[in-house]
């Protein structure tokens, strides 16, 4: 589906990700090598500043759209309600027609499919409420559910479990799993991806050093490396 040879990324303020060096920008992943197939649940690990988003980041641009993202940044309007955020995950489906006239006078099915998405993810708030009144749990969930309502086969999520408790984001885990066929997601909580997901890569400042089935995975490689992140 998807592969990166010998990737060496760079994060320039003004530019953005690039593969170009430049005098103003910082190196985040160095020589990587990586190959995802269709239909892996694939979760990326590692320490703070490891470049996992980075590295998410670049998936998600070479996959050209063809995956529905949920970032850690979330991209919500405040100043709409809980459905128009949500359903501004199927304006590519439709006319423009379509979406100006259901998101002034939303249309019942709309409103039907929204309001049972937001049941699966236990999010029991009015969908007419704003999203800035609600809580970080919450306003994650509403994330979740646009990235959701795209109803692409490629899921790719950066962290978007990690305002919620971890038998809620167990419950949602495993919701997204059933609901793609390939899923890509960086994880905070390491246990629970390598519980959850076929296959689990660690990265450490912005080198690959675990790249592991889920029956195979060394638990006390990846306990050292975090432990030696702490100390250092």
């Amino acid at each position: 589906m998807i592969t990166i040879d010998n990737l060496n990324l760079h994060y320039d303020k003004t530019a953005g990700y690039n593969t170009d060096i430049k005098e103003t920008s910082t190196q985040v992943i160095f020589d990587l090598s990586l190959t995802i197939n269709e239909g892996e649940k694939v979760a990326i690990i590692g320490p703070s500043g490891a470049g996992k988003s980075s590295l998410l980041h670049h998936l998600y641009q070479e996959l050209q759209g063809n995956a529905a993202l949920c970032s850690q940044r979330q991209g919500l309007v405040d100043n709409l309600s809980i459905y128009h955020n949500i359903f501004m995950g199927a304006l590519a489906r439709h006319h423009w027609l379509f979406n100006l006239v259901n998101l002034i006078r939303p249309f019942k099915k709309e409103l039907s499919n929204v309001s049972s998405l937001c049941q699966q993810l236990e999010l029991d708030q009015p969908l007419a409420k704003k999203v800035d009144k609600l809580s970080g749990g919450q306003r994650q969930r509403v994330a979740l559910a646009r990235a959701l309502y795209q109803q692409q086969n490629i899921f790719i999520g950066d962290e978007p479990f990690s305002a919620l408790d971890p038998l809620m984001a167990s419950r949602l885990l495993e919701t997204v799993l059933k609901r793609h066929k390939t899923v890509i997601m960086v994880m905070h909580d390491r246990e629970l991806a390598m519980s959850a997901f076929d296959r689990v890569i660690a990265l450490d400042k912005g080198h690959l050093v675990l790249d592991s089935q889920q029956h195979s995975v060394d638990h006390q490689q990846i306990t050292a490396l975090y432990q030696t992140s702490a100390v250092a």
